[in-house]
């Protein structure tokens, strides 16, 4: 192999030519034409924010899938497979999979058949508009700094890649984005989520192949990753959790309890920019299929994000280290080294593609939120339909200005992926907390939803604050993540109680279709001919893709 353990940051240039250019410019021109073509569907506010509740299951589904596979997911678990190893199997196979099969078979009937808008809206029906608007208010927030991730992660790429300055990356990629939300809504994002799915799939697959055959295949991955840093660690996900001594410096309890039950149950669950996706569903059926068929690729998708991670460790000895590349480089790097032209501007645009998906899942999110959650419910509900469709549309515009901003926070991390799970134990592992009971718990009163969500928050941003002044030692980010996700929840269930037992529960009259065990018999069965059958049953898919999640760490332990 020519020099390329010499390789640093010195200059990631990609060689692109005309022929490149030409790729990613049809692949935008497609982007918006689907924006356009979905914006002649957009008669009302359902249409706008929900694709008019018409989509069948294989499409919310890899939408929903795509969502998630965003420039974050790709270059921060490159990242994260290079910096701790197999151990980042842990965030698919026990961190998505078993929560995403939970929102499919138990919480999207109540999602779904409350005819709801939104997860802070679902709040305010299940608790009050306090609650809804303490939900909808820190889930702006959130799509706001995560896009800032998302935008952050395009602009060094294409800085690094092909040489455009960092403000014109964030202001060709925001502009794309905006037009086809603005003009579409979530038909628009949906639909180009779909095509993103393939594009970002077929982006990466010849990094893994190109990577895997320069290292010798899986065999001689594993043994160079064995004369590594990490070590044999590096490729089990399970040995030495008993205690520290992993590349994960995680304990097996914050590993099943933060992130296997907390962070990714919070995330899975309650994330409305997820969520969204299974609301647009034409019926219950389809809702609930709708994360289950995600589910799928979800068990393999560390193939093109783990894998060329571990490569590009193996291939650069300075990765992470002072006066090298960012564990975040791991991609370029490898893309740098090994595609050809034609193929590079496959890649390239695969990774727009996965910049553009989980930023249009945000925005989608934040236009929704803002408007039906914030703005409708709480400032101004005495407009006609289509005058929220356009507030809707400012809103997109405000999403994106905002996100151009926050992509200056996330300059300032290293690991974007730590910086985003920093951000979901503030967030969703509190609001989950207060959902689950909520769920399952009628007693639950109105201000016991209010105060748990807002005591949960508030120690989530404690426990991190503590970590970085060096009061609470938790090894790594990634496992500070994990125990702040625990602590907001033990934290959130301990104030619902008190709260609950010192306040009056509503009458289960109002309860009606939001807690278990109390159904709406006014809700009218919505079934379609054939979802009867056993390849359509949530239960049956659910089950069989919990088994292979099971199964596929075998090879691992």
């Amino acid at each position: 192999m020519p020099d390329a353990q010499l390789l640093a940051a010195q200059d990631l240039r990609l060689d692109v030519n005309v022929l490149d250019y030409v790729i990613l410019a049809l692949y935008f021109l497609v982007v918006l034409g689907i924006g356009f073509a979905a914006k002649r569907a957009v008669r009302t506010s359902l249409d706008f924010f929900l694709s008019g509740r018409a989509l069948p299951a294989w499409i919310t589904g890899l939408a929903f899938m795509s969502a998630n596979l965003g420039a974050t997911e790709v270059l921060g678990m490159a990242a994260n497979g290079a910096q701790y190893g197999a151990m980042t199997l842990h965030y698919y196979w026990i961190g998505a999979v078993p929560a995403m099969v939970f929102l499919g078979v138990v919480m999207m009937p109540f999602y779904y058949r409350s005819k709801v808008h939104s997860v802070p809206e679902f709040m305010r029906r299940r608790f009050n508009g306090a609650t809804q608007l303490l939900n909808a208010g820190t889930f702006a927030v959130a799509q706001i700094l995560i896009a800032g991730i998302n935008l952050y992660a395009l602009a060094l790429i294409m800085d690094a890649l092909l040489g455009w300055p960092l403000w014109l990356s964030i202001i060709v990629s925001a502009a794309i984005v905006l037009a086809y939300i603005t003009l579409g809504g979530l038909s628009s994002a949906i639909y180009n989520e779909v095509m993103q799915f393939f594009v970002i799939v077929a982006g990466l697959v010849p990094v893994v192949i190109i990577g895997l055959t320069r290292v010798g295949g899986f065999s001689g991955l594993g043994e160079k990753v064995r004369q590594s840093v990490l070590g044999e660690g590096g490729l089990h996900t399970w040995a030495h959790t008993a205690g520290t001594g992993n590349p994960l410096d995680a304990n097996w309890i914050g590993i099943v309890f933060g992130l296997g039950f907390v962070l990714s149950f919070g995330y899975w669950t309650t994330n409305f920019a997820e969520v969204q996706r299974a609301l647009s569903a034409r019926n219950t059926n389809a809702a609930r299929l709708t994360p289950i068929v995600a589910a799928y690729p979800k068990l393999v998708i560390p193939i093109v994000t783990v894998i060329p991670g571990l490569v590009a460790l193996v291939l650069f000895n300075n990765l992470g280290k002072d006066g090298g590349p960012t564990y975040n480089e791991a991609i370029p790097l490898l893309m740098n080294e090994f595609l050809p032209n034609g193929v590079l501007g496959v890649a390239v645009t695969g990774l727009l593609a996965s910049f553009m998906a989980g930023m249009a899942a945000n925005i989608s999110g934040f236009n929704t939120v803002f408007t039906q959650d914030i703005w409708k419910a709480h400032i101004n509900g005495d407009h006609p339909d289509e005058w929220y469709v356009r507030l809707g549309r400012i809103a997109t515009v405000v999403g994106v200005l905002a996100g151009i901003g926050t992509a200056f926070i996330a300059a300032g991390f290293g690991n974007i992926m730590n910086y985003l799970q920093s951000l979901f134990s503030f967030f969703n592992a509190p609001l989950f907390a207060t959902f689950i009971i909520g769920l399952f718990w009628r007693r639950m009163t109105a201000w016991a939803g209010f105060w748990g969500l807002l005591s949960g928050t508030v120690c989530a941003f404690a426990s991190y604050i503590l970590y970085k002044a060096g009061v609470f030692d938790f090894g790594t980010e990634l496992n500070a993540s994990f125990w702040g996700a625990g602590i907001a929840f033990v934290v959130d269930a301990i104030v619902s109680v008190v709260v609950t037992l010192a306040t009056t529960p509503k009458p289960d009259s109002e309860l009606r279709g939001l807690v278990y065990g109390l159904s709406d018999a006014s809700v009218s069965d919505d079934a379609l001919a054939g979802d009867a059958a056993w390849y359509r049953s949530p239960v049956i898919l659910g089950a069989g893709a919990v088994v292979l999640a099971a199964a596929f760490y075998l090879p691992f332990l």
